[in-house]
């Protein structure tokens, strides 16, 4: 897991994808960077989880929602213990072509989309670069620019050394400094303890070289002239703590980067870090229930 201060970073942005065929329907289209469970039936609801994030962050959702959905859980290849199996190189824009060709060879009906930190970034540019295959959008505590919340001035350009040092400190690491870094780091991701160990367990676990160069590409891409060309309808969730300080600085970064979108609501979650899910269970399952509804 990204360490990250809630005021800096934004966190992990990672992505899964679930075959999403019943048991009589012929699999057209084999995934070579992500995994795919499929549970229930009904309308198409397509999850994402973040950087070094294993689906079962979700799992509160499925069992809410199998009922009356059918769910692809994705899994990106290199996260939580799954194979990293793709050669090195890119992370999350061979991610986004192929969950384009995995929603276009199932032929799903303008699926909804939710995807947390680094996984709702993925969505951002699926609905930019593929505006047919997404019909809503939820993004979970992500910005088009992540790297923003290191101050106005940042731009891609020149936040990419310190990109690049954290990509090669991450890599380097020995497995014991890095899950030191973990630990230290879930204090600010996550209020609830219940989950934190499990988070943790999750990273450690990941390929250590996707790992890093996830976390550097979404450092060093940004997404804010894109927004505004973006028809998709989008709901952005986002967390709020008083330890983050005055609520108008949170709610005008995000209110700021997404401006221009054309169709956009804001769901602000209080008592809150990154993982909201697990911080404020009942409030983001209410807020997920409103988008599908």
């Amino acid at each position: 897991m990204f360490k990250i201060t809630r005021n800096l970073v934004i966190g992990s942005l990672a992505a899964m994808l679930i075959l999403a065929a019943t048991p009589s329907e012929a699999q057209t289209f084999t995934p070579s960077r992500f995994t795919v469970e499929v549970r229930g039936q009904g309308p198409d609801v397509i999850f994402i989880p973040g950087l070094g994030s294993s689906r079962d962050v979700w799992a509160a959702q499925a069992e809410a929602l199998a009922a009356t959905h059918r769910l692809h859980l994705v899994q990106l290849n290199g996260f939580a213990g799954q194979p990293a199996g793709a050669p090195a190189g890119q992370v999350v824009q061979p991610v986004v072509d192929e969950l384009a060709q995995y929603i276009e060879a199932s032929h799903f009906d303008h699926p909804a989309v939710i995807g947390h930190s680094m996984g709702g970034f993925m969505g951002l540019m699926l609905a930019r670069q593929h505006p047919d295959d997404v019909g809503r959008l939820m993004i979970v505590d992500s910005l088009p620019f992540f790297s923003a919340m290191f101050g106005l001035q940042v731009t891609a350009a020149n936040v990419e050394p310190q990109a690049r040092a954290l990509r090669d400190g991450v890599a380097a690491a020995d497995d014991a400094a890095f899950t030191a870094q973990q630990n230290a780091g879930i204090t600010r991701m996550m209020k609830s303890e219940a989950h934190r160990a499990e988070v943790v367990g999750w990273s450690v676990a990941s390929d250590r070289a996707t790992f890093a160069q996830a976390a550097y590409e979404v450092m060093t891409t940004d997404m804010r002239p894109e927004v505004a060309g973006i028809q998709t309808p989008i709901t952005v969730v986002y967390a709020y703590d008083d330890t983050m300080g005055p609520e108008a600085i949170i709610d005008d970064l995000y209110r700021g980067q997404y401006a221009s979108a054309p169709h956009v609501s804001f769901v602000r979650i209080d008592g809150s870090y990154h993982f909201i899910m697990f911080d404020q269970p009942a409030a983001f399952q209410s807020a997920v229930a409103d988008f599908l509804r």
